[in-house]
């Protein structure tokens, strides 16, 4: 037989490798990407219910109570969350607590409602509307300090 008498044909390449089923290092990627996102939501949910316990709370602290009683509650529970922030903060007495409550972001409790805070526990009357948007002003603030932001 002559060369120009074989039959040649060309280098048959092997067909690609199918993408399913996925190679065991895309399995385990998988698993601990599937891992990740289950420990992030946990940890979301998980804070969104302490934000709501922590609101309930203060939802319901003194709120059948008389107006003035209503005051001293919100007081102590502002005491309270200030030591998650800074242990020697619920000491602080007067003007120094309610710059502390302001944060440095806004004056609202050294020159709005908050004020209320300083007498309104032993004032005979207090103002049912002023007490309620001292609750307004201080829940934000309250929630805010549970978080441990200043």
């Amino acid at each position: 037989m002559k060369p120009a008498d074989l039959v040649l044909r060309d280098v048959h390449l092997p067909a690609a490798p199918a993408w399913w089923p996925l190679a065991p290092g895309w399995w385990v990627l998988a698993g601990v990407l599937g891992l990740v996102l289950l420990l992030l939501l946990l940890w979301q949910w998980r804070r969104n219910w302490r934000r709501r316990q922590w609101a309930r709370w203060f939802d319901q602290t003194g709120e059948n109570a008389a107006p003035a009683a209503q005051v001293a509650a919100i007081s102590e529970l502002l005491r309270r969350a200030a030591r998650r922030v800074d242990p020697q903060a619920d000491r602080l007495q007067g003007e120094d607590w309610l710059v502390f409550l302001d944060g440095g972001a806004t004056a609202a409790f050294s020159q709005g409602e908050g004020r209320l805070l300083l007498d309104g526990g032993y004032r005979p009357r207090v103002d049912a509307d002023a007490v309620a948007r001292l609750r307004d002003l201080a829940r934000a603030r309250f929630l805010q300090l549970m978080a441990g932001r200043r």
